[in-house]
């Protein structure tokens, strides 16, 4: 009995201890979906709300303009029914934040509803900003929605992304759009100019292709080049042809195709060694299986050689682009490198021969 006893015990602290870990971890699942998740799920909703005031704006509403009617749908646009309707469809059987959201604060949807609407039309700052909270005007942030680094009208000057900009969350702080930095991002990045600059406002514009920095749109305003271009007498940016150098930087079966600022590496056609563009008449040197004639490396028929390449016995010879191959002639197979006679064509021998044996023997007869 007392053996009994204990493992029951221990059953129970099991059980409590995965409950506990369960709540737990649900707890800072929860956490995690508040500090993150609200506000969008907030405007989710209230998106939802406005779909459901236009998807039900019509309802009970024949469409003949007759005064009941009319006296009907007044009825129907302030009912409680219409309200029940668009909170039913507000959220997915499957989205658990929006339904409890929804469900915790189904009085503030009714209080809004019967009270408040006529005075606050905006649902979403009404709702999701001044009562439950959990999101921030536009270009604010931060649990008390603190204007972001240049102001809520203009965040970032209107250069970058303001961190946790119209929630509960985040720093403030700017993640400037490509061509900006610096902490208000008015700052021109590598590669761009200020085209107009104030304490407010930057403009800043991409150098041109030639230039790592610059003060002007052009190639000569260059304040430094890029790899793969050069500085000339008159100050002006100017492609480097690689390609140009006694020293191909190619592989022997490739050829160089120069670019701006670059170069590219291209395999030489199939009948070269070696080549200087692309084609088979532009090869240095021919590749294995092929000769150079008038300028062009053409293909070698190797079975038209005066030698022999395929020199076993029932074998023979078909040409192929650079090379050729050997196989057993008709009525042969290969067996152990040896072409010998397939058996079909031995038995199709044997029959013609006792054909011709019973023939000759006929004739014998006759005679």
């Amino acid at each position: 009995c007392l053996a009994t006893s204990s493992s029951k015990m221990q059953y129970l602290a099991c059980v409590m201890c995965i409950l506990f870990l369960t709540i737990v971890f649900y707890s800072q699942c929860t956490d995690a979906i508040d500090e993150k998740d609200l506000c969008s799920t907030c405007r989710r909703i209230n998106d939802n709300f406005a779909k459901g005031l236009e998807d039900t704006a019509k309802k009970n509403f024949g469409g003949g303009n007759t005064d009941w009617e009319e006296r009907r749908l007044s009825k129907y646009e302030t009912s409680e029914i219409r309200l029940v309707e668009i909170l039913e469809n507000l959220c997915d059987s499957s989205s658990f934040e929006c339904n409890q959201m929804v469900e915790e604060h189904e009085e503030h949807f009714e209080n809004w509803w019967f009270k408040k609407k006529e005075k606050y039309p905006d649902l979403f700052k009404w709702f999701c900003i001044d009562t439950i909270e959990v999101c921030c005007p536009k270009g604010t942030f931060g649990p008390d929605c603190n204007a972001c680094i240049g102001g809520s009208e203009r965040p970032c000057h209107g250069n970058g992304a303001c961190d946790g900009d119209g929630t509960r969350r985040g720093s403030g702080k700017c993640s400037c759009h490509a061509g900006y930095e610096g902490e208000f991002c008015l700052d021109c990045a590598a590669g761009f100019y200020n085209e107009e600059r104030n304490d407010t406002f930057s403009l800043c514009t991409e150098c041109h292709n030639s230039c790592k920095t610059c003060k002007g749109p052009t190639n000569t305003e260059c304040d430094e080049c890029k790899p793969g271009w050069s500085e000339d007498d008159e100050g002006a940016c100017n492609d480097v042809d690689e390609c140009s150098n006694e020293t191909s930087p190619c592989e022997e079966n490739q050829y160089c195709l120069n670019t701006e600022g670059s170069f590219s590496c291209k395999a030489c056609d199939r009948a070269c060694a070696s080549c200087t563009k692309e084609g088979s008449d532009n090869c240095v040197s021919c590749a294995p299986g092929y000769n150079l004639e008038d300028g062009k490396c053409t293909d070698v028929d190797e079975c038209n050689l005066p030698d022999k390449v395929c020199l076993r016995e029932n074998e023979e010879c078909t040409n192929t682009q650079g090379s050729y191959k050997c196989f057993c002639s008709n009525g042969f197979e290969d067996k152990d490198g040896v072409c010998v006679k397939t058996e079909e064509t031995e038995n199709s021998d044997s029959s013609a021969i006792d054909s011709s044996k019973l023939s000759t023997e006929g004739v014998h007869e006759d005679l």
